[in-house]
């Protein structure tokens, strides 16, 4: 028989219900699953904290959006994730979110390199089930909607850095110009040089920033 510990973190008890449910119907005969659950940031990192000195998780599945630790060092799924990589080296990491935009997918896969990426929206029972078992034994597995990011990016002849991907997701969500010195440790003369960039890179002729990020969003880096 193979034990197969498992941690799975999100804010929502149904949704982990039903993960728990679709799991334990299509395991393998040959699989027991042991399953602890959490629903903030918190009382992962407890449960995290206590498996690593006794039997570490052989599975953790982390959704992105988490209340966060009381002493806010800890705000996310994807911070769970890096702990658990430090800590539980050996531990497969499978990322659910509802982030399905280009810029979040691409810095979540460069800072954790998960062996399985979800998109809730995109997921059902026998998706699940599916990655669950692929994971297991030849990981990784990412969701239709990962994997065509990240083949828009491979494929497209345009290379941007982490900071120019900030601009323009920043730009995206409706922060100005004047604002992104807020967001992003650069001077404003700095920030204008790289958007001018972007511009050229872009081929966008009329300068605007609505056209810049149009061409960004349909080349697939938004």
């Amino acid at each position: 028989m193979q034990n197969i510990h498992i941690l799975m973190v999100d804010d929502h008890p149904i949704i982990i219900e039903g993960y728990q449910n679709t799991l334990m119907a299509t395991k393998k005969d040959d699989q027991t699953l042991v399953i602890d659950t959490a629903n903030s940031c918190e009382s992962a990192n407890m449960l995290m904290q206590k498996a690593a000195n006794e039997h570490p998780y052989d599975v953790c599945f982390f959704d992105i959006s988490l209340p966060a630790s009381a002493d806010g060092k800890i705000t996310s799924g994807e911070d769970l994730a890096k702990i658990s990589r430090l800590i539980m080296p050996n531990a497969k990491i499978i990322i659910l979110t509802m982030f399905n935009e280009s810029y979040r997918i691409h810095s979540i896969v460069k800072a954790i390199n998960p062996d399985g990426f979800l998109i809730k929206s995109d997921l059902t029972s026998s998706e699940l089930a599916e990655a669950f078992q692929h994971i297991m034994f030849d990981p990784p597995y990412y969701s239709s909607t990962v994997s065509n990011y990240l083949n828009k990016a491979v494929v497209n002849e345009i290379n941007l850095d982490d900071v120019n991907r900030k601009i323009l997701h920043l730009l995206s969500k409706g922060i100005k110009t004047r604002s992104l010195t807020d967001h992003i440790s650069l001077s404003m003369s700095a920030i204008e040089k790289r958007k001018k960039q972007l511009k050229i890179l872009f081929s966008i002729s009329d300068g605007k920033d609505e056209s810049l990020i149009k061409e960004a969003r349909n080349k697939g880096f938004l």
